[in-house]
């Protein structure tokens, strides 16, 4: 007998800290509109991202019929890489006048080759581009070295 495939419901999108997700809100709204349990999914979030501590997490929830949920991991957020490379707190108000920091092409390699499963990208020049692209609207210089 062919196992009967799951209807999927409704995708979520949500970005948490690794290992260290709660059911407080954004989760916990999130979830229980679509009839989740808060708990299971915070259970089996920080048990996939322990090794990820404190480190924010982007990943898309498939909520199926049942009320059963999978959690499909999408990584670090690429402004969290580049800031996180740089050494700065946050990005610029005004990137287009004021710099924040200042990265190297082989860091932006680095990122690009982190992210270029998640992105919509064909090659790895590409996705470097767009991790480029990034860290000029955040005010971040990309300089040769």
């Amino acid at each position: 007998m062919a196992k009967k495939k799951k209807k999927v419901v409704a995708l979520v999108k949500l970005k948490c800290p690794g290992g260290q997700a709660t059911p407080a809100p954004p989760v916990g709204p999130a979830l229980g509109q679509h009839g989740l349990n808060p708990g299971e999914f915070v259970k089996r979030f920080n048990d996939m991202t322990r090794d990820q501590m404190g480190i924010p997490i982007s990943m898309i929830l498939h909520v199926y019929d049942d009320r059963k949920f999978d959690i499909e991991l999408k990584g670090s957020p690429t402004s969290f890489l580049l800031k996180q490379a740089a050494g700065v707190a946050k990005g610029s108000g005004v990137p287009n006048r004021e710099k924040v920091g200042t990265v190297t092409k082989a860091q932006v390699r680095e990122i690009a080759e982190q992210k270029t499963k998640y992105m919509n990208s064909h090659t790895l020049d590409q996705a470097m581009l767009v991790v480029a692209g990034t860290a000029r609207s955040m005010g971040i210089t990309v300089v040769d070295e």
